[in-house]
């Protein structure tokens, strides 16, 4: 399937997947809900996943999508650390933690992935 839009790409369509699960486990938690500053931070850090592969297509050049894919995979770690906290603060069971982190793994599988197919083929960017 060729890549029109960045709309097309999967690990884009998974990201917003995450931000969704992200955003709704931020609404349903009454407790992160008015953890203000930590709710900003895992909210943004996930979608700063979704900006950066939709920014670096944008480029239309492999070299700067590489370097937006590398930021894209940095803001999935991020959230995923995140998780964490939310855990051990009790904003999230394990099983919904669980549920989102293995979103996020996704991602970046799909972004590393995604990531060396354009490595092997950035030979004149």
């Amino acid at each position: 399937m060729k890549i029109e839009r960045f709309e097309d790409i999967q690990a884009w369509q998974e990201a917003r997947v995450l931000v969704k699960m992200v955003y709704d486990n931020a609404k349903n938690s009454t407790s992160l809900g008015k953890d203000y500053r930590f709710k900003d931070q895992i909210t943004a850090a996930a979608v700063s996943v979704m900006a950066n592969i939709s920014e670096g297509f944008s480029r239309r050049s492999n070299k700067e999508f590489i370097q937006f894919l590398f930021i894209a995979k940095a803001s999935i770690a991020e959230t995923q650390s995140h998780l964490y906290v939310a855990l051990d603060q009790g904003y999230l069971n394990k099983e919904k933690f669980n549920m989102v982190y293995q979103q996020a793994d996704k991602v970046a599988r799909l972004v590393s992935n995604f990531l060396t197919y354009l490595l092997k083929h950035n030979k004149h960017n």
